[in-house]
């Protein structure tokens, strides 16, 4: 009888061992990666993106307002989260909450979440059956809640899409305000009253409520979204500048000012008032009476128009990309803006300045080849086009409103509601009005982010082919291949 040879371990002891060592060797160094990426993320409050499309990188200017609350501020997203702009918005007010923890943020899917829905409606008040995709700020301490709808958040166009029947078009997103608005909003419940703008009217201005081409109603929206609130003033008759006015914005007049309103307004800025002004090329024939006060206060603002042929695209516009050291054009660095038939705004310089005189800074500049459009005989140059002026506090007289500043434009147009999109000339905007006001830490800039989207474009009848392509063909072809594996093994 044959002895049964007896089986032999499948690993020798040695064997066993080495493959021991080397699983305890491999889950210590799993650990100890585990542990650099947490001290790692302990220590770096910087954040990695993968990927261009899913970054959020907020402005400097959020960061800075971000970082000077306080107040615990609940953001409740009540929302569809199927929604094609929910992942964006999170996303956005994720990165707010990685600056500030005291942002909260909180989800209640109306669709989805009836019960927690219902809360959201009785506690804000939300009636109305358009009360929908809402993004509610709520800092409580008695102050109201902001709500921001989300169909406010995004510029759409019209883009046509395949269809072999009729003409289809959809809203394709192109901007994203997001950032601006939520901003603006923290903004709001932080500071419990806004700035008070008086805009001037009554000599031609443009008026704040007119939505058509030069029309001022963007503009105002502008100052809005920097919680400036900007209320119309005429000051015919006895009607003084209001003592809350911390800004008086003068924006195209193109009537000769009564010597009543003339004495108001260099009162006002004696007395350490902030002004916004802009003078155009139709007020050259037709002089307002500013121009004598401005002179006081060291700017000339010429009586011609500049034209720069090497920076035009339609001959009247000049396009502006030299920028002295300001903090109103600091961040217009490789950025340019769009002015229309600018005046030349300049510093006058004296032999011998007064003790108290103010200081006078030039902003902006045209092209090194640049013209008057009536005076051809000079060499071509560069002009400036806008002054800064800025007095701490004139003597003798006391200055109710802190220290004077001042900002002078050669041109209106460019803030009107054709052209503000143009350049920078929006951004301008709210820098000029922020360090008019003396708010530096706004002094950066927050712009719409571009949509950008890879989408493929298919008819409905191309839609229907993948579809039977992807739910009959491969599953078809996955069962046919099976089954002749199967017949061929059981041959």
């Amino acid at each position: 009888m044959t002895a049964t040879p007896k089986p032999q371990p499948s690993f020798s002891p040695g064997r066993r061992w080495k493959i021991g060592f080397d699983v305890v060797v491999r889950t210590a160094l799993v650990l100890a990666v585990v542990v650099m990426i947490n001290y790692l993320g302990g220590v770096f409050t910087e954040r990695f993106y993968l990927s261009s499309q899913t970054r959020i990188k907020i402005s400097p200017r959020t960061v800075d307002v971000l970082r000077s609350m306080t107040n615990h501020v609940m953001v409740t997203l009540y929302y569809d989260t199927q929604d094609d702009l929910y992942p964006t918005i999170l996303s956005l007010l994720n990165a707010y909450h990685a600056v500030n923890p005291n942002i909260s943020i909180r989800t209640v899917d109306y669709v989805r979440d009836a019960g927690e829905a219902e809360k959201i409606k009785t506690q804000y008040k939300l009636n109305s059956p358009t009360d929908k995709n809402l993004i509610i700020f709520d800092c409580g301490g008695g102050r109201l809640p902001k709500i921001v709808p989300g169909d406010a958040l995004a510029k759409y166009t019209l883009e046509q899409v395949p269809n072999e029947k009729e003409r289809e078009f959809r809203k394709k997103p192109v901007a994203f305000l997001g950032e601006m608005m939520f901003t603006s909003t923290l903004l709001t419940l932080e500071n419990a009253k806004p700035f008070e703008a008086c805009f001037l009217q009554g000599d031609g201005e443009p008026s704040l409520t007119d939505s058509g081409d030069t029309g001022y109603l963007k503009f105002a929206a502008v100052l809005a979204q920097n919680y400036i609130e900007l209320k119309p003033l005429v000051l015919s008759g006895d009607n003084p500048i209001p003592d809350d006015c911390n800004l008086l914005v003068i924006a195209g007049p193109r009537t000769q000012f009564a010597n009543p309103e003339l004495q108001k307004i260099d009162q006002y800025l004696s007395q350490g008032g902030r002004l916004f002004l802009l003078l155009d090329y139709s007020s050259i024939q037709h002089p307002t009476g500013l121009e004598d006060i401005l002179r006081h206060w060291g700017v000339n603002v010429g009586a011609d128009v500049v034209q720069d042929p090497k920076n035009t695209i339609s001959g009247s516009d000049v396009e502006v990309y030299n920028f002295s050291q300001h903090p109103i054009v600091n961040p217009l660095t490789g950025l340019g803006l769009e002015l229309i038939l600018p005046r030349p705004v300049s510093r006058i310089h004296w032999q011998t300045p007064p003790a108290d005189a103010p200081t006078v800074d030039e902003l902006a500049f045209s092209g090194p080849d640049s013209g008057l459009m009536n005076e051809h005989g000079l060499p071509p140059h560069a002009y400036p086009l806008m002054a800064a002026v800025e007095q701490n506090q004139v003597k003798g007289l006391a200055a109710t409103h802190g220290g004077c500043r001042m900002v002078v434009v050669g041109d209106s147009l460019f803030l009107s509601n054709r052209v503000i999109d143009g350049g920078a000339n929006r951004d301008f905007a709210g820098y000029a009005v922020n360090w008019l006001l003396d708010r530096p830490t706004l002094l950066k800039g927050i712009g719409p982010r571009p949509v950008v989207e890879f989408r493929l474009m298919m008819t409905r009848q191309q839609q229907q082919r993948v579809r039977w392509l992807l739910l009959g063909a491969l599953p078809g072809g996955v069962l046919a291949l099976g089954g002749l594996v199967w017949l061929r093994r059981r041959k």
